[in-house]
């Protein structure tokens, strides 16, 4: 009876501390800087970044499985790498609020951001464009290539409703436009490069992802959408990218400028890298790193 008590005194005491330590880890989870998991690095934000820090996440971590094997200095501890998409927006916040080391942006940085993140820190992977995207079997690509900026601004306006106000001998369809949604840097980027003072349309679809942009463009052979010339690459054959004033997108045309609908692809953060970071942060601007970038479609820098 006596070893019965004991037995039960030590469950309860247990399950005490048990509880103590579980709120306190709960108390520290919703305070939590991001930074303060020294083995963990987390990513938010751009969609279209997203993927490819994943990928790259992906492969760093099948290839070393702990730190210490990706350096010698580093712990023994497995590698655990968080991407969650949300939009640039979203990066920038996750930051701010300390919800990740890293926020993905797939535009420029706003002065006015970048005045807010202490000791602001900017790591450029790649460039990317907007390319005007269509359905193959939209009748304009039987006719045209290329859409001047002025057309472009009033089909996203909506000052053109139908494809035949873009040119009379298209039929009169509904053209049915489709956006990133406003959190998105794809919606800032086309906003400064085409649209200017002018609005998109209200009916636009707003898509939550450039994956999502594209696939409406795919069911729907009178959408009109602007998509990451990356994920256009990765759905050839299933969208055709129109000219923008006569230029195509191309690696050349977007490296040189000439190609206007373009954006720059930025990991930022705050503060100088940890050691885990910078081990991370090397493999991304590594051959190996690049490799990724360049396979989803995308234009690396060093």
């Amino acid at each position: 009876m006596f070893g019965k008590r004991v037995w039960l005194a030590a469950a309860l005491i247990s399950a005490l501390l048990l509880t103590a330590a579980c709120g306190q880890q709960g108390d520290t989870g919703s305070k939590k800087d991001a930074a303060q998991d020294t083995t963990k690095i987390t990513f938010n934000g751009s969609s279209t970044l997203s993927p490819v820090i994943s990928k790259i996440g992906t492969n760093f971590t099948e290839k070393n499985g702990t730190w210490k094997k990706a350096a010698d200095s580093l712990p023994d501890s497995q590698i655990e790498i968080v991407v969650s998409p949300g939009g640039s927006g979203a990066g920038v916040k996750a930051v701010l609020d300390k919800k990740a080391d890293f926020g993905l942006i797939a535009r420029e940085l706003k002065e006015s951001e970048k005045s807010k993140i202490p000791d602001c820190k900017q790591y450029k992977v790649g460039i990317d464009a907007l390319t005007i995207a269509v359905n193959p079997n939209n009748p304009i690509t039987k006719i045209k290539d290329t859409l001047t900026s002025e057309e472009i601004k009033k089909i996203f306006s909506g000052e053109y409703k139908t494809w035949n106000q873009v040119d009379p001998s298209l039929p009169e369809k509904e053209i049915i436009v489709v956006t990133r949604d406003i959190g998105g840097g794809a919606h800032e980027v086309f906003q400064n490069k085409i649209m200017g003072d002018a609005k998109v349309v209200d009916t636009a679809i707003q898509a939550p992802s450039m994956g999502a942009l594209v696939q409406k463009i795919i069911e729907n052979e009178n959408a009109i959408g602007y998509a990451s010339f990356g994920v256009s690459a990765q759905n050839a054959g299933k969208v055709t990218a129109l000219k923008v004033d006569g230029i195509e997108a191309t690696k050349e045309t977007i490296l040189d400028g000439s190609y206007k609908i373009q954006r720059p692809l930025i990991i930022v953060g705050s503060g100088e890298l940890s050691p885990i970071q910078k081990t991370f942060m090397d493999y991304i601007r590594s051959a190996e790193g690049i490799s990724v970038v360049e396979e989803m479609g995308f234009i690396p820098t060093k």
